[in-house]
This record gives structure tokens, C-alpha cells and sequence, in this order.
């Protein structure tokens, strides 16, 4: 029903109480440039637990913070112990084979799989936070530093070199990590969204599967190259060198640890049967291999293994070369694959378990942890996926269960190494593929599929980058295309036209709320995302094309008045975003359009006055703090135009 002209004139006498924009109070620049550090680098605030507390207590919790055993072990008791005894004991019979297997698939000698079981978890305990994280070598982390070693320096020919490249990557790494956990720049593994991890993990997991068929498949002779066309041909070309014994031993381990595997995840309660499996599978395969003396029936054995303790390895350590380069590289990118899989693997079961794991806390000791493990024979090491959850599974208490399993291993070093001379390599490799193969996560894909395309390209890219290129260039490939995603947003930020909800003094997307009407004379623009010098061109473009578009649809008697810009989502703005401002009001001035701009916020409507200085362009009665207030205002002052103008603005404000 339409206002009779009586209705609309005594409404038209209401005075509109108008809410003012107001600039924030006063800080000095050197209090907004340590808010600003302090919200970037200390979001967390990790000072705050000293406030008010005597020099005693600061002492004691500084050293708590540095050592968090500190905090647990003075409560220790022989309860928590048990408990960290059997599920300490659990992840040995784990890290054990899967130390051997990954080592090999680093091309390193299997030993050194087994010394990085043994002194990294011991550094763990001391500086980590979290109760569950069981730490060791990873299969990702192995791949990665295997292949890009192996690209200039060959494992077989020049296995010194070979070792003392992993151990130098490997203290790189821990430098970079620790680097990262001490100057709180923990954001920068942010980069690897969660998109580029489900992609690459799938992908590094066909691959190590298919580096497998080596020892599934008893060849001799197999591709150093990671790529699956290579590894396939490797396969077919040497069908001469398969052996049907090692075949057969295969797909009998291989199965037996699946069936293990798909029990334990059908009954969670049964986890010690994926647990036990491969270590079990070690023992029986040995025992049948020494029987039937399988190495001389084609069917190849890990061989003398060193017995004893790690020995020291800083002299080997190589700062200086041609290979300095390969080293940091390596050690980056395996520092960064094995920070996010550990930091990763801590936050899910500290949720799980309703504490708190502190992710700067976790890069230092994941980081000093790699930079001591360097100088004792062990190469990179992290918080592992499958042997964490059997830790969490087997009622781990505190990060003691990660000791209990450092001295298992220790005892295997010292006693029991010849009990591994006849392991076959097959039963490795069938380790190996059954520990990957739970990488791969179809159901995490399917449902970035339906909530983003692009990040389903993005995890695509990583996926095909890493199976058909290399594991380097596919992980490469993905974060260039996630932040050229970025980029995108950042110079074609969102911008969308606002219509009135009927009946209400809200203001919604046309395109998305059909029952959103034009508010005629305006046009009311929202811009989401912060305004600065690499987005000011197309925002400037855009708003004038609005603009062309919606005064091609006016009329004489109807004609735009004002342009609306809905600020709420701009949080800041530079200088070069300040003269977009001082060009569209002079653009939209020569078209005799008025800018008016809604809820500014504290940082933009701050720059924005400080650069007028002849309160030019940022005028008092053209800011509001909702477009509703916009809208009532500037109609109640459209009173002098034409009577067609008036009715029409002035009808949709009182409808709502």
C-alpha cells in the first residue's frame, strides 16, 4: 500500500538521529608499531603468565616455558608411568622396522633409521609440549631428503658424501625450524594449506609405494628417479631380474599387515594389532628367510648390521663446497614438511585430549631436536602420523613414553642387531607401502572438491606435480598456484551492490538476496577486503563502471545522486588506497555524484582525515555509520529536487 502525501510530509519532519564517525583516539606511532608487532608475532601472548609474580616464580616459569618436563615430571607417579611404559614399549615395536624402512628409503644404511629412533625422542621429552606426539623418522620427510640428494650425489658410488649431506640437510633443517619457533615466524608453513598437504601426501605416497616395487619384485637394477613414468618403465624393463620367491613373500606380508592394518581401523580397541604387525612380520620373515637360506634363492637381505650406540657425526658436517647449496635447500624443504606433519599430528590429538599443544614451543624442540640428532649419526626427524596414533591408542600419559621407546631401541642397538642380518628387504618394502598407504585420504579430497574447486586445483597440482615431475617441484607448483590465489584476492578484491531489504533498514547483496530491491538515486557499493596500492586501479574501475552501468539505467526525472561505499570489511588501507578516494570524488563530482562512505573503520578513517587537510573529500555529513542512516539522511535532503525524485527515494525509506 502506498503513503498518502500527508504521510510521506509528516514522516519527512522527523529528524533522523544520525550517529557521528569519529576517529580513534590518539596512540603514538611507537605504542601502534609494537601493538602491531606484538598481535604479528605474540598473538598468543606468552608474557602474560609473568604479570605480577614474584622474581621466584618468574624464574621458575621462564624455565618451565624453556623445558616444558619441568612442568609435568615434578608430579610424575609410578600411575602415569605404566602407562608410558606399555605404550612406550608399543611404538618401539613400530619404530623399530619402520626406523630400518625408512632409512632405506632415504638411501641411507638402515642403521642410521634406528639411531634416529634413539636420541632425537630422548631431546623430545626434555623441550616438547605435547603428551601423544610419538617422534622418528617419517616417511615424507625420507623421500623428500632421498630424492634431492640423490639428484647430484649417488647413494651407492658415494655413500660417504651421501651421509654427510643427510646430516648436514639435516641440521639445516633443525635450524631453520628452530629459527622459526624463536623468532615466532611460525606462519610461514601456513603456506602449505591444508589442500597442498592432502595432495602432496597422496602423491609422496604412490610414489614411495612405487619406489617399492624395487623390493616387492626382487630388482637389482632400479631407477634412481622419483617419477612414476620412469619407475614404471624401470619395472617392465627389467622383467628379467624378477624373482617369483620374493614375489610370493610379498604379497603374503604385504597382506598379512593390510589385514592388520583394516582390523585396527574397523576396531580402534584392537590397535596393537596394526602395531605389532610389522615387527611381527620382521621376525617371522627372518626366521623363514634363515631357514630356507632365502638369499640364495634370489630373495635379498638387509645384511651385517653395526651394532652399538650412535656414533658422533658433527665431523662429518659440511658447512663449505659445492654442495653447501643442495644442503640448505634440502634442509628448508625438509624442515618445512616435517615442522607442518609434526605440528600437525600434536594439534589434533591435543584436541582430542582438551589441551594445549604451543606450536612455537614445538618448532624448537622439533628443531633442536634435528640439530642435535645431526652431530649423533641420525638424519631428519619429526612427530610421525601412524606411530603418535599408537602412542594416543595405547594411553600414553606424557611425552616419558617417547623415552621408554629411545631405550628400547637403545637395547636393539646394543644386543640385538644380528637378529636383523637375515630380514628381507621385501618385508621393508611391504612396511613401507602399508605405512603410506593411509596418507592417501580420498575422503578429506572429496570434500575439498565440494567446498572449493580451487583448492581442489591446487591439491590436484600437488598430487599430478609430485607422481609425474618430482616431490620438490609438485610441492613448489601447488604453493605458487595457492598464492597466485592470493594474489588474485588481494588485487580483484570483492565488490558488490547492496540492495534493501523490504520493510527492514538492512542491506544485503543483490545477487545473493532476490527480495533485495535498488534503493533508487543510489548506488550502494560493499567492499570486502582491505583497500592498498595493489588493488586501487581495479577498484577504481570498478566503482566507475557501477557507476556507467547505473546511469545507463536512469531516467531524467530519476538520475543517480549518490555513490554508497559500505566500509565494514575494509580493515586497512595505504597511502596509495588514501588517493583512490581523493580520484573517485573528483571522477563522480564532474557527474555531479556525491561519495559518501559507511562505516569506515579506526585505521582508514584515520589516514583518510590526516590527508584531508581542507576537509575536502572526507566531509562530516557525508560519513554514516550504516547505510540505513545513509540512505534516510541524504533523502530527507533530496527535498529541493524534482517531485518524481523525492517520492521514489523517500518511498523505499519508509518502507523500511
Amino acid at each position: 500500500m502506498e503513503p498518502s502525501t500527508s504521510d510521506m510530509h509528516s514522516t519527512a519532519e522527523i529528524p533522523t538521529n544520525v550517529h557521528q564517525v569519529v576517529p580513534p583516539p590518539h596512540t603514538s606511532t611507537v605504542k601502534r608499531v609494537k601493538t602491531k608487532l606484538k598481535e604479528t608475532f605474540f598473538p598468543d601472548d606468552p608474557l602474560r603468565q609473568f604479570k605480577g609474580q614474584p622474581l621466584n616464580r618468574k624464574l621458575i616459569l621462564g624455565a618451565q616455558y624453556i623445558f616444558p618436563i619441568l612442568q609435568w615430571f615434578p608430579n610424575y607417579s609410578f600411575k602415569l608411568f605404566k602407562s608410558d611404559l606399555i605404550s612406550g614399549l608399543t611404538i618401539a615395536s613400530l619404530a623399530i622396522p619402520q626406523g630400518i624402512s625408512y632409512a632405506k628409503l632415504a638411501s641411507l644404511p638402515p642403521i642410521v633409521g634406528l639411531y634416529s629412533s634413539f636420541v632425537p625422542p630422548l631431546v623430545y621429552v626434555v623441550l616438547g609440549s605435547s603428551r601423544d606426539l610419538a617422534v622418528g623418522p617419517v616417511s615424507i620427510a625420507s623421500l623428500v631428503m632421498g630424492s634431492m640428494i640423490t639428484e647430484e650425489v649417488s647413494p651407492t658410488t658415494q655413500t660417504y658424501l651421501f651421509i654427510q649431506l643427510a646430516f648436514t640437510s639435516t641440521f639445516f633443517a633443525g635450524l631453520f625450524q628452530a629459527a622459526l619457533g624463536i623468532l615466532r615466524l611460525g606462519f610461514i608453513i601456513d603456506f602449505l594449506s591444508k589442500a597442498i598437504l592432502i595432495g602432496f601426501m597422496a602423491g609422496a605416497a604412490v610414489i614411495v609405494s612405487l619406489q617399492q616395487l624395487k623390493s616387492l619384485l626382487g630388482i637389482t637394477h632400479f631407477t634412481k628417479e622419483m617419477g612414476i613414468i620412469p619407475v614404471m618403465r624401470s619395472v617392465f624393463h627389467k622383467t628379467d631380474e624378477w624373482s617369483w620367491e620374493t614375489i610370493l613373500l610379498g604379497i603374503f606380508f604385504l597382506g598379512l599387515l593390510l589385514l592388520a592394518r583394516h582390523i585396527s581401523i574397523r576396531k580402534p580397541e584392537l590397535f596393537w594389532v596394526s602395531a605389532g604387525a610389522p615387527l611381527a612380520s620382521v621376525i617371522i620373515s627372518t626366521i623363514f628367510t634363515f631357514a630356507i637360506k632365502g638369499q640364495h634363492h634370489g630373495i635379498s637381505i638387509i645384511g651385517k648390521l653395526q651394532q652399538g650406540i650412535n656414533p658422533a657425526s658433527a665431523n662429518k658436517l659440511l658447512f663449505h663446497g659445492n654442495h653447501l647449496g643442495l644442503t640448505i635447500k634440502t634442509g628448508i624443504i625438509t624442515g618445512i614438511l616435517s615442522l607442518t606433519e609434526g605440528i600437525a599430528v600434536g594439534r589434533t590429538f591435543a584436541t582430542i585430549r582438551n589441551y594445549k599443544v604451543d606450536g612455537n614451543k614445538e618448532m624448537m624442540a622439533i628443531g633442536f631436536m634435528n640439530m642435535v640428532g645431526s652431530t649423533v649419526s641420525c638424519y631428519v626427524t619429526t612427530g610421525s602420523f601412524s606411530r603418535s596414533a599408537v602412542n594416543h591408542n595405547a594411553g600414553a600419559r606424557t611425552a616419558m613414553s617417547n623415552a621408554v621407546m629411545s631405550v628400547t631401541v637403545m637395547v636393539t642397538l646394543l644386543f640385538l642387531m644380528p637378529l636383523f642380518h637375515y630380514t628381507p628387504n621385501v618385508v621393508l618394502g611391504a612396511i613401507i607401502i602399508t605405512a603410506v598407504i593411509g596418507l592417501i585420504d580420498i575422503s578429506a579430497a572429496y570434500l575439498i572438491w565440494k567446498l572449493d574447486k580451487f583448492d581442489f586445483l591446487v591439491l590436484l597440482t600437488a598430487f599430478f606435480g609430485v607422481i609425474f615431475i618430482s616431490v620438490q617441484y609438485g610441492l613448489a607448483l601447488s604453493v605458487g598456484l595457492s598464492i597466485f590465489r592470493i594474489l588474485l584476492q588481494v588485487t580483484r578484491p570483492k565488490t558488490v551492490m547492496l540492495g534493501n531489504i523490504p520493510a527492514t533498514n538492512i542491506y544485503r547483496n543483490l545477487h545473493h538476496y532476490k527480495e533485495a530491491t535498488k534503493v533508487p538515486g543510489f548506488l550502494i557499493l560493499s567492499i570486502e577486503a582491505p583497500i592498498n596500492f595493489a588493488n586501487i586501479t581495479y577498484l577504481h574501475e570498478r566503482i566507475l563502471r557501477w557507476v556507467e552501468e547505473e546511469e545507463g539505467t536512469t531516467t531524467e526525472n530519476l538520475s543517480l545522486q549518490c555513490v554508497i561505499l559500505e566500509m565494514s570489511a575494509v580493515s586497512s588501507i595505504d597511502t596509495s588506497g588514501v588517493s583512490l578516494f581523493k580520484e573517485l570524488k573528483l571522477t563522480l563530482k564532474l557527474k555531479s555524484v556525491e561519495l559518501v562512505l559507511v562505516n569506515p573503520l579506526a585505521e582508514v578513517i584515520e589516514k583518510l582525515k590526516k590527508a584531508d587537510e581542507a576537509n575536502d573529500f572526507v566531509r562530516a555529513d557525508y560519513l554514516f555509520l550504516t547505510v540505513g542512516e545513509a540512505v534516510a539522511t541524504l533523502t530527507s535532503a533530496m527535498k529541493g529536487q524534482s517531485p518524481t525524485m523525492e517520492e521514489e527515494t523517500y518511498a523505499i525509506v519508509t518502507e523500511c
